[in-house]
């Protein structure tokens, strides 16, 4: 299991009995860090990449450059062994992170310039809605719409919400293994998959240019 759209740069090998984790906080660095991580956890666990029966790696939402290098290297991987690769989404393993309690979860991730995703569950896990990006100010009435007593697994330390009366704050750098683990065996199980898309909630911060180098700039002659 891959992990590299939030703060972690995560690799887990799980034979059936046991999980092995490697993982290093990190915001960048993440393809250079990725491919050591995953041989020491395979080899920690005693494995061979030849025996795997499939690959899962997180697909967002997340860092831009984060989700690159890890589906990148999930699906090379997967390609070389010809073996099935999985997508997980970030904010359903922040949600699995904590066990169902009966009381509804919200998974939050930093999305910066005054805006989160977040993803609402109720108290059986089960989605109440997609995943969406919002206006941090908005977040508050949206987790009131969840109802009373609920939990926000939040990822991103500049995040700040004043939370409806009853909600508790759960603060995790990423999703944690287990439930990474979790979600891949469930959907492995689920049959052929397709091959698994980056979940992009906005649009990049950069954007393509809009002229070639020498060309004038719109409205000049």
């Amino acid at each position: 299991m891959i992990d590299t759209a939030l703060g972690l740069c995560t690799a887990a090998a799980f034979d059936g009995a046991r999980t092995v984790v490697r993982s290093v906080p990190m915001a960048r660095g993440h393809q250079e860090a990725l491919a050591p991580l995953a041989e020491a956890a395979m080899t920690a666990a005693g494995l061979e990449f030849a025996g795997l029966d499939g690959i899962g790696v997180t697909v967002g939402p997340g860092s831009f450059t984060g989700l690159r290098v890890g589906l990148a290297f999930a699906q090379g991987l997967g390609a070389a062994l010809d073996r099935p690769v999985v997508g997980v989404s970030s904010l359903d393993a922040l949600a699995s992170s904590v066990a169902p309690d009966g009381r509804p979860v919200a998974a939050v991730i930093d999305a910066r310039r005054g805006q989160v995703y977040a993803r609402l569950f109720d108290g059986a896990g089960v989605p109440l809605d997609a995943p969406a990006a919002t206006p941090l100010a908005d977040l508050a009435a949206r987790l009131h719409g969840a109802g009373q007593g609920g939990r926000l697994v939040a990822s991103g330390a500049s995040l700040a919400a004043d939370l409806p009366p009853g909600w508790a704050r759960i603060d995790l750098d990423g999703p944690t293994p287990e439930a990474l683990i979790r979600l891949t065996e469930g959907a492995l199980a689920g049959g052929p998959v397709d091959a698994p898309r980056p979940q992009y909630l906005r649009a990049p911060d950069a954007t393509p240019p809009t002229r070639l180098p020498g060309q004038p700039r719109p409205g000049r002659a």
